[in-house]
This record gives structure tokens, sequence and C-alpha cells, in this order.
């Protein structure tokens, strides 16, 4: 295995974490990559009275809530409010929650923080949790080729893989009719290659992250990402207009997902837990889909 040695060849363009579930997206320059993704990704979610995960699908709001990471400290702002500060080590009343088919082990984040996200999201019962990092919640092996992955709070899977290429795509067929350009922020990635072709990562399997010379961690990009209505939500006023949506629809349905619209590819760690991801390493990727 040698750099260079690839079907593809290009960049960590961007890395963005989403440190609760749904809310906006904090973009840094460099993350860790645990088994279950980058750190702090996805690692808290809200949740309505039963314990069920809560989304933009439902709640348009939560765009507009900014989640901000320092040390020993999640804070939360969001328009009118105050910021929330909510301690990273946190762990009130262990609760059983559901993401998806899922049913796993979380902790409350207390009253204050469920009032907060109550009056601003004008919903009631909202709880914040945070998930029990000694709990595990399995990857789907069928996607996974048999190989064990798990995950936090993601939809699935640990990396969302995208190409700014295919946002450029998208971009120039919204103008072309007469729809203002978007960004990335809408298909909520973590890792934004540049270098490739417009929907490039469809078509790879094994994607190798190399700095200074040496691999540093390996993605198997397993499952095209179904997208639903969210990347019609405008991420700076949780407005929603069907534009986005109507563009993809005329040429990205997949039939490896039965049909669905689909942009970005979910990814399992495969090598490298514990690595320190940048915007800039190259990335290799191989072939694997026709």
């Amino acid at each position: 295995m040698r750099e260079g040695a690839s079907d593809v060849q290009g960049q960590i363009a961007q890395l963005m974490i989403y440190p609760v579930k749904s809310c906006a997206g904090v973009a840094v320059t460099e993350a860790v990559l645990l088994g279950t993704g980058l750190q702090w990704d996805r690692h808290w979610m809200v949740v309505d009275a039963d314990g069920l995960f809560v989304s933009q699908r439902e709640c348009a709001r939560m765009a507009l809530v900014r989640p901000q990471l320092e040390p020993g400290a999640l804070l939360l702002h969001a328009p009118g409010m105050p910021v929330m500060r909510v301690p990273l080590a946190a762990a009130g009343a262990a609760l059983r929650v559901q993401v998806w088919d899922d049913v796993v082990q979380a902790f409350d984040m207390g009253d204050e923080v469920a009032r907060w996200l109550q009056s601003f999201l004008e919903e009631p019962a909202l709880r914040l949790v945070r998930f029990d990092p000694a709990a595990q919640r399995v990857c789907s092996p069928r996607w996974t080729g048999g190989i064990a992955a798990s995950t936090q709070f993601a939809d699935g899977y640990p990396v969302l893989v995208t190409t700014d290429s295919a946002m450029d795509e998208l971009n120039a067929r919204l103008a072309g009719q007469g729809v203002p350009a978007v960004d990335m922020a809408r298909f909520r990635p973590n890792v934004v290659l540049s270098g490739l072709l417009a929907h490039d990562e469809d078509h790879l399997g094994p994607l190798e992250v190399w700095d200074g010379g040496a691999m540093v961690a390996g993605l198997q990009l397993v499952k095209p990402c179904a997208r639903c209505p969210i990347p019609n939500i405008d991420p700076a006023t949780a407005a929603s207009h069907p534009g986005v949506g109507d563009a993809l629809q005329a040429y990205r349905q997949d039939a490896r997902v039965k049909g669905a619209v689909t942009f970005g590819m979910n990814a399992i760690v495969t090598q490298g837990a514990g690595a320190i991801l940048r915007v800039g390493q190259s990335v290799q990727g191989y072939y694997a889909f026709g």
C-alpha cells in the first residue's frame, strides 16, 4: 500500500460535526476519528415525552439551535435566547431512548436545558439526552458487509461523506431553474472531499486518509444516503422550499435504495480509530460500485 496507488485522489475540504442531532453543525479544521464517528458528532439528541428522537422533519426550528463546544461544556445558542451551558460529562437520570428502530441507553441532561428547548422550539415535554458511552448501537450488517461497526445518534452510520463537486452540480441545476444556490450545510455531511468528480463517492468503497506520507485512517463507503425533506430547509432561517428536493428528484434516484433520492455516502471506520482527521489531508479512493 502506498500513497498515489488508487483509483481517485482528493483532499479533505471540510470537516463538520453536529453535536446535537438535527441542530446546526460546527465546522472544524480537525477532529478525532472514533470508531463511532467524529468525536462529539451526534452525541446529544432531543427527545419527546416518549423518548423518541425529534428532528427537523418535525421541528424545523432545530436548524436555528447552534451548538458550540468549549473545554468541558456544550453551549447552545438560539435567537432571542440566553446561552445554555451543558457540561460535557453531565450524566443525569439514565433512560431508554429511540432513534429510528434502535432503542439505546442515554443520560438526561436536566430540567434547565429541557425548559430552554421547550421555550425556543415551542414544543412541550422535550428533553436533551446524551449517548451513554457504555452503550453500543450497531450498524446494519446488511450494508457493512458483515464488518462490525457502531455509531451514536447518527441516522445509522458513523460518517457521512460528500464531495464539493456534487454541491457544484446541484447548484448549477438550481440556477438553471431560477432557484438560488444553496450550501453544503443542508446536507449535513461530516467529510467533504475536493478533487473528485461530482458524486464520485457513489462508486467508491474503501477510502484512505493520508498525512505526511503515512496512512492514518480508513473508511468504507457502505450505503447511499437517502434524503428526506431536510435539505429543503434553509439552515439560516428554518424556512422550507421544495426547490432543492425537486431538483434532486430529477437526477439522484438510486436503485440500491429502492429508487430513493440520495446525496452522499454513509461510511464506517475500518482503520485508525483515535486518529486526527484534518482539513487538507489527502484521500485515496478505490472503486467498488458500478
